[in-house]
């Protein structure tokens, strides 16, 4: 968007109407679009604003404030075992992303177990395992292995007996209009926390960046299906629809804790609001 901007001094409707289709491309979404344009309205009536680089500087920092509404601390993993649970449907890269997981807690010195609970689809216990292999962590489940309930209870049991910081479980890669499957996620989300009181502790939700505003639907359903605690967003090194996070953050008020941007082990990182606007609007261009 930054092009935008590029040798423009005055700030006319012309401007504001291009600003307003790039969010919505983008997308931001109509409803947090709106919200963005009237405040931009109110600020440039106010004279507060009076050339096109203070609307577009304005511009980027009502949208990370926007996001760091809605942005909490990560939880530390107090308990033992710490254990997250993550959901989302099949394509976002779950269990990808469970592998980069567990490689930034071992990093960050923590003893680390995998629960291979994705009995649904075929290859992913093995593809889990192969990440424990990689991150040199134990793995609960195997091939084969039908009932993800007793794969999770089993998993909980074991991390705490061999005093484990962290134990991340995979679910089956659950289309969010399956309403038998939603419940089969509600039912493990209840077997963990019969297994150990207080768990889980975390509900993470993956979401692929390129889907746009199906992204909010899925979150939309899933947060109203087991209260999902935050979000990890893939694939956004390659969309320009990265906008969506907005609309997220909006209505559903959940935080986002790592971006996926890439294929590598160490390619998740922590959220970072301000770098993330920055990459959306082009920055670098100005």
């Amino acid at each position: 968007m930054g092009d935008l901007f590029l040798g423009k001094k005055a700030i006319d409707d012309e401007l504001l109407e291009e600003v307003e289709t790039r969010l919505i491309m983008a997308d931001v979404g109509q409803a947090t679009t709106r919200a963005l344009i009237d405040a931009l309205h109110q600020q440039i009536s106010r004279k507060q604003i009076n050339d096109a680089e203070a609307l577009f500087e304005t511009l980027s920092q009502l949208m990370i404030e926007r996001l760091e509404r809605v942005q909490k601390p990560r939880p530390a993993p107090t308990e033992q075992p710490h254990i997250i649970v993550v959901c989302g449907i099949n394509g976002a890269g779950k269990t990808t992303t469970i592998g980069k997981l567990a490689h930034h807690y071992k990093q960050s010195g923590h003893k680390v177990m995998l629960a291979a609970g994705d009995t649904f689809r075929a290859a992913a216990v093995e593809q889990l395992i192969t990440w424990g292999e990689r991150n040199q962590i134990p793995v609960i489940g195997e091939p084969g292995r039908q009932d993800s309930a007793s794969v999770l209870f089993d998993a909980a049991q074991s991390a705490r007996a061999r005093n484990m910081d962290v134990l991340i479980a995979d679910t089956a890669g659950r289309l969010h209009t399956q309403g038998g499957l939603m419940d089969e996620l509600k039912k493990l989300i209840r077997v963990v926390s019969k297994s150990i009181p207080g768990a889980p502790h975390e509900i993470l939700l993956v979401l692929d960046a390129s889907i746009g505003q199906n992204a909010l639907n899925q979150a939309r359903q899933f947060h109203e299906a087991v209260g999902v605690t935050g979000l990890i967003v893939t694939k956004l090194d390659g969309t320009a629809k990265g906008g969506i996070l907005f609309a997220i953050a909006d209505e559903l008020k959940l935080p986002i804790d790592f971006i996926g941007v890439g294929e590598q082990i160490a390619d998740l990182r922590p959220f970072d609001p301000k770098g993330y606007v920055d990459a959306l609007l082009d920055r670098e261009d100005i």
